[in-house]
């Protein structure tokens, strides 16, 4: 246990320079912005005298450094500046979309763990037999598919054809109308999780195999156990471990592919607010949205990494 303790005191000891380094990036690159936001925020009819004067009162004529560390500081008390002329708070927009990003994002990770595994499992029991060749064409013609590609493609077929389910209109709360919920959100879910599929389920596949061929399951296997206990009690655990950290690193994928997918869906999620951000020119608000979504992507991160300690009993001996 204090081996565990250890490791995980370690992880959690280098999120918050992560974190740090993140938000210098962030905004070091956005530094670049060709905006002014003075001229932004007073309009095109604004006097040099009255851009200075914003200027100076903002603290945009203050070294880099400087204006970082301001810009740390409003961070620590959740102010992530404004934007637009009417001084809209970045904050409260981030807050209000965030939810919906992280809902889709769980949402078609959700799909991709229960097919990848399902799949996965089932070719490793058949392996080298008709199920595993066909689940080895399924997983590589669905890692090789673009998710805004399939996006388009679904939308064709499931709603402009079939009319099955919606691609736009307005998103229902999920705690007031969860049926349309889900069915407003199938569509993108499926169309992030497709790829990840297609990785996911070679990855168990193979990990399965490798705990298949190892000398406690024909020692199982030869005292008569059922083999389809032997699978589940023990192969399933000891397979996890591979594929759990290749999930961490699909969640980021999901998450990244999530705004691109909102903005094909009309999703009111953070792929739809950087877009607004790009579209009229505010840099503070694709700023917010950047970093949030970073800052998520480390944290996910983190917390994988955590169970990844947790699962593999050979780490927590270290």
């Amino acid at each position: 246990m204090s081996h565990t303790l250890r490791l995980i005191g370690r992880r959690l000891l280098q999120l918050p320079l992560m974190i740090l380094g993140i938000t210098f990036l962030v905004f070091f690159v956005m530094s670049f912005s060709p905006v002014d936001p003075a001229r932004n925020a007073l309009g095109e009819t604004a006097s040099p005298d009255a851009l200075e004067a914003y200027r100076d009162a903002n603290g945009l004529n203050d070294p880099l450094f400087v204006r970082y560390v301001a810009f740390l500081l409003g961070l620590l008390r959740g102010d992530l500046g404004t934007y637009s002329a009417r001084s809209l708070p970045v904050g409260d927009e981030v807050a209000r979309a965030f939810p919906v990003t992280l809902s889709l994002t769980f949402f078609g990770l959700a799909i991709a763990v229960v097919l990848a595994f399902v799949l996965g499992v089932l070719a490793a029991v058949y392996r080298d037999r008709w199920p595993d060749q066909l689940i080895r064409v399924i997983s590589v013609s669905a890692l090789s598919t673009p998710s805004f590609w399939l996006a388009i493609l679904m939308i064709q077929l499931f709603t402009l054809q079939l009319r099955l389910l919606p691609a736009s209109g307005p998103l229902p709360n999920f705690l007031d109308d969860p049926g349309g919920w889900v069915a407003r959100m199938t569509l993108p879910a499926v169309a992030l999780a497709i790829p990840v599929i297609g990785q996911l389920s070679r990855v168990v596949r193979t990990s399965m195999v490798e705990e298949l061929d190892r000398d406690y399951v024909r020692t199982a296997l030869g005292a008569g156990i059922p083999r389809v206990i032997v699978v589940a009690r023990n192969v399933l655990r000891n397979a996890l471990i591979t594929p759990v950290t290749v999930l961490g690193l699909r969640i980021g994928y999901l998450l990244g592919g999530a705004v691109v997918i909102e903005v094909i869906f009309a999703i009111p999620g953070m792929g739809t607010l950087i877009l607004n951000g790009v579209t009229n020119n505010e840099p503070n608000l694709v700023q917010g949205v950047t970093l949030a979504v970073a800052l998520a992507f480390v944290v996910i991160n983190i917390v994988v990494d955590l169970l990844y300690v947790l699962i593999n009993p050979r780490i927590r001996a270290v």
